[in-house]
């Protein structure tokens, strides 16, 4: 159904903040502009929401549209609406973030981006329209939230060490964590399955191979577990 209205509107935009971890380096998928205002410059991946579909179907279609990337896990951030933070006039956007296993993603720029590619969070080209402002939003969220929530593993393989697994929130909260309180803590929590498999290819010496129970931190969460780093 149409409308008509006597007052001026503001426009709705989504725009996606994704992480993915590359070694000890986070990363965060940018896109290069194709088009005004900001040709040429990087920017966060997002665009104009259509009148048929919702915020999310919105962030999800510009994601694949503009980077070729689908995701699981897509989750609202923050609201972003001052009045000048779009050249083009009055443009609110819903911000999204998510995390990606860097491997199983194969970037391909379309539509109105020239080219997408990861960047680390700690050194990050100038960026477009107020997308710095939403980066830190985000990031900030990433290092408050993966403290109190499991989410950290969506950046990991599904078989991991546990090195790997404290190097994560190493990166992620920027500060060395002690090794044996890190893991006495982690393996409290029985979430962890221990495989019967090492680490190959390695120079040092292999290490064992964990996977993350899902199911069974749905099960504790449902009977009031909180996970907590």
């Amino acid at each position: 159904m149409s409308h008509t209205y006597e007052y001026p509107r503001p426009a709705v935009t989504v725009d996606c903040v994704v992480f993915g971890l590359d070694d000890e380096d986070l990363k965060v998928l940018l896109i290069q502009r194709g088009v005004e205002p900001y040709a040429g410059r990087w920017a966060l991946p997002g665009g104009f929401v259509r009148m048929e579909e919702s915020l999310e179907d919105a962030a999800r279609r510009e994601l694949e549209e503009e980077a070729g990337l689908r995701t699981s896990h897509l989750e609202q951030l923050y609201t972003f609406g001052a009045p000048e933070r779009d050249p083009r006039g009055r443009v609110i956007t819903v911000a999204y973030f998510a995390l990606v296993k860097l491997s199983a993603h194969h970037l391909q720029a379309a539509t109105d981006a020239r080219e997408a590619a990861w960047f680390s969070v700690w050194d990050t080209p100038k960026l477009a329209f107020d997308h710095a402002d939403v980066l830190a939003t985000a990031l900030q969220r990433l290092k408050g939230k993966v403290r109190y929530q499991p989410i950290g593993f969506e950046l990991l393989p599904p078989k991991f060490t546990l090195s790997q697994l404290q190097r994560l929130y190493e990166t992620v909260l920027e500060r060395e964590l002690d090794k044996r309180n890190f893991r006495k803590k982690i393996l409290a929590m029985d979430l962890l399955e221990e495989l019967d498999e090492v680490e190959q290819d390695v120079s040092h010496r292999a290490a064992r191979l964990y996977r993350f129970d899902h199911k069974k931190y749905k099960q504790l969460e449902k009977a009031g577990f909180n996970f907590e780093l």
